[in-house]
């Protein structure tokens, strides 16, 4: 089965074409970073209206590069229903379940953070099942056991921000640019992480919630402490800030990991979101693994964040269990993953 992936659901535009025999035949990506960077985060409506603008020239590139420029070959759609902005959403919705309908073929929408949780899949080395699975974004912060596809148990998630949330306010704090968790990482690179120690949140209670808040107080409260009188603070201590949010945020994340593993009885773990891609995580993930005789797996880079790659695959996998969606389609802004049917 060959599917064409449509994402759309926050400020990327993702476009892939997924074979089930022959694997990714074609991948296009629009980032629009530089659109919401001076507002340092994302304008919903700027985000949609660049999706309308992206989404179907993306889509000819793909069908050029697979040498079927009408889609005669395209057996099936998939399109990111949720979670995710409604106005984004529903910009790539149209534009996939026009095309399914004017093609006559199936469509199916697909869960944003299910398409993340399955992009290792699309790896040389996939994982089996069982595992437990990170889930880490601007958006989610998630530990989620899965048994299967559409088999989910949430098992921990984050309380207020999630991880990616915090590193963007977290460098916005520090006058860094838009998105921060590449920023901060990039910066935290010349600081001293023994410097500061910033609190780990939530790691003496029981249980595998999250919080970031408190970490982005601290944050904050050291900034101000370090600040001259025009709220300027010097680049080596900025540097030592940067190093030491990014250590606190990577402990908790590894530590309540661990504690998953554990509770869970399972030896491997998948991380996937965009701080996925984060390469002190991975680091210090692979050192936990390695303790406990287990294994850590991970998209590649480009794959962390939000691409049509994933939706394609996830949609393929639906599709070919005889799932697909109606004619009729709706967002969701908010969708719980342990909604979806088993596969």
């Amino acid at each position: 089965m060959r599917v064409l992936g449509i994402e759309t659901s926050c400020d990327e535009t993702g476009i892939a074409i997924y074979d089930s025999e022959h694997g990714l035949l074609a991948e296009r990506l629009y980032s629009q970073i530089s659109i919401h960077a001076e507002y340092g985060g994302v304008v919903p409506e700027l985000a949609s209206r660049d999706h309308v603008l992206k989404t179907l020239p993306l889509i000819k590139e793909v069908l050029a590069e697979t040498g079927d420029s009408q889609g005669a070959r395209i057996d099936a759609i998939a399109y990111t229903e949720g979670p995710g902005l409604v106005g984004a959403l529903m910009a790539g919705m149209s534009v996939g379940r026009s095309l399914a309908y004017a093609w006559n073929v199936p469509a199916i929408g697909v869960h944003h953070m299910e398409a993340h949780l399955l992009a290792p899949m699309l790896e040389e080395n996939p994982p089996e099942f069982p595992f437990v699975a990170l889930l880490v974004s601007g958006g989610h912060t998630q530990l989620v056991k899965v048994d299967g596809i559409g088999q989910y148990e949430l098992l921990g998630e984050s309380l207020d921000d999630a991880a990616g949330e915090a590193f963007d306010k977290a460098a916005k704090m520090l006058k860094l640019s838009y998105p921060g968790g590449p920023a901060i990482a990039e910066l935290a690179k010349a600081g001293d992480v023994k410097r500061f120690t910033f609190p780990r949140p939530m790691i003496n209670r029981p249980g595998l919630d999250f919080s970031f808040s408190g970490l982005k107080t601290h944050t904050l409260n050291t900034v101000a402490k370090f600040a001259d009188d025009n709220g300027k603070v010097d680049e080596q201590t900025k540097a030592d800030i940067a190093a030491a949010f990014q250590i606190a945020v990577v402990d908790t994340l590894v530590k309540k990991c661990k504690r998953a593993l554990e509770q869970t009885g399972l030896k491997r773990l998948i991380i996937a979101g965009g701080v996925s891609a984060n390469t002190e995580l991975r680091i210090h993930l692979h050192r936990m693994l390695d303790k406990l005789g287990g294994q850590v797996f991970y998209a590649r880079p480009e794959f962390c964040t939000d691409n049509g790659a994933m939706v394609a695959y996830a949609g393929c996998q639906r599709l070919m269990a005889g799932q697909q969606s109606e004619l009729s389609f709706a967002a969701k802004a908010r969708w719980p993953l342990t909604e979806l049917a088993a596969v």
